[in-house]
């Protein structure tokens, strides 16, 4: 498909006994920020290689921009920082840049472009070996970002960043998104990948246990209720919906926003003291832990493989 910028399919790594990455298929689309989601460990990094051709698959395909991996035509529009940013400690920043740009055929002027765009103008004549981690990260985004390539593969690019420089980072991945280009974004930071990306890959032990836009993977918005006694406060809510559970000392009912003053009324008719009625959604985070504790019990045998995650 046209829209298609990266995609894989079944890709698989061993090493030796070690499954790294285990039949991962995926795909990111044209002008998305796309978050690959997962606990350090969990393969992210060794499959965005693969799907560049910086290591070769024990089986399975990836595709940059409709080339196979490693393709030239397919890397030359591609602009990557994956895992640590490797440059020459004796040269300042704006050199350094000036040796990748003109090894990629592009002009000075690329380099000292992308230097701003990350806010490093004012330090570019330093040294790098005297720049802090957040520095020499945001000049591995600066590298990244030189010729103004198609995608934009960035490998937890907030890493070593202080908060107001993962804010920056964070309004800059978006802009580079609203500008047409595509972002994939590796993180393990779930709160930042919720805030900026379209769609979302999570992975862990090597799986991609799931593939899916950011609201549909956290659901939709649910009536927590705390109202007591609780049993009779889930057989009320019953009346309005099937989609009704206990957690904790609440009450959660799937129901449209505009019910809830009738379940509301419904409970106080009843005789039950309300406390509490509030519209909630779940946190990615919090769909995170659940999908691998799923996939975790799943391995030990305690619950049936495909269970589905109550949304």
């Amino acid at each position: 498909m046209d829209d298609l910028v990266l995609e894989t399919k079944s890709l698989t790594k061993r090493y030796g006994d070690r499954l790294a990455v285990d039949c991962v298929t995926m795909t990111v689309r044209r002008g998305e920020v796309y978050g690959f989601l997962g606990p350090n460990g969990a393969g992210k990094t060794t499959t965005l290689r693969m799907s560049l051709g910086l290591v070769h698959p024990t089986s399975g395909s990836a595709t940059v921009l409709g080339r196979p991996a490693g393709d030239p035509a397919a890397i030359g529009r591609v602009g990557a920082l994956i895992e640590g940013p490797g440059f020459y400690p004796y040269l300042s920043g704006r050199a350094n840049l000036h040796v990748m740009a003109r090894y990629r055929g592009l002009p000075d002027a690329a380099a000292d472009a992308a230097l701003e765009r990350v806010d490093l103008s004012d330090r570019g004549g330093d040294r790098f070996k005297t720049y802090s981690l957040g520095m020499k990260q945001r000049l591995g985004v600066a590298a990244a970002l030189m010729g103004d390539p198609d995608l934009i593969v960035l490998d937890e690019p907030t890493n070593g960043l202080d908060p107001g420089g993962m804010a920056d980072m964070r309004a800059l991945i978006v802009d580079l998104a609203r500008g047409g280009q595509t972002v994939l974004l590796s993180s393990h930071l779930l709160a930042e990948v919720e805030e900026i990306c379209d769609r979302v890959g999570v992975i862990s032990r090597g799986r991609l246990l799931e593939e899916s836009t950011v609201s549909a993977l956290r659901g939709g918005r649910r009536l927590r209720v705390v109202a007591a006694p609780l049993d009779r406060a889930l057989t009320v809510g019953m009346r309005f919906t099937e989609n009704a559970e206990l957690s904790g000392d609440a009450v959660l009912l799937d129901v449209p926003d505009d019910r809830t003053p009738d379940v509301v009324r419904a409970l106080v008719a009843d005789g039950l003291d309300v406390h509490e009625a509030v519209v909630t959604e779940r946190t990615l985070e919090e769909v995170f832990f659940e999908m691998t504790r799923l996939e975790l019990d799943t391995d030990r045998g305690l619950v049936e493989p495909g269970t589905e995650i109550l949304r």
